[in-house]
């Protein structure tokens, strides 16, 4: 997966790969600490850069939901959206209701190519409920 992307094979990348891959929408903060529990010492900002790296690469997506921390996954390359509950920031996967990409028509594209949509829905969890 690493070299497909054009990227050296790390300890520290194939250990956020793990974390992410074994924590869907985590923050760095957390895939920092399940790196560490991994490997041992390794700063903050060395995952902040694997992390950068790996989401240019095109093999991480970032998640940026209002008022959370920038969250990581490693469901690339699809066309899915998310569930964010307002209580406990818990997010969840939501399948596109319409299909393929960008799955919304603007009202008004301004001359832009769109080529994807971002749906976030917002609630409460089964569990804040």
């Amino acid at each position: 997966m690493l070299r497909g992307a054009a990227l050296r094979v790390t300890r520290p990348r194939l250990a956020v790969l793990a974390a992410v891959h074994g924590h869907p929408h985590a923050d760095a903060d957390t895939i920092a600490r399940h790196v560490r529990a991994e490997l041992g010492e390794v700063s903050t900002q060395a995952v902040y850069d694997v992390l950068r790296a790996l989401s240019n690469a095109g093999l991480l997506r970032r998640i940026e939901p209002a008022g959370s921390p920038t969250r990581y996954e490693t469901r690339v390359g699809d066309n899915h959206h998310h569930v964010v509950c307002r209580r406990c920031g818990d997010i969840a996967d939501v399948e596109c209701a319409v299909g393929d990409a960008p799955c919304l028509i603007a009202s008004h594209d301004h001359g832009y190519v769109i080529d994807e949509a971002e749906v976030v829905y917002w609630g409460v969890c089964p569990t804040c409920a």
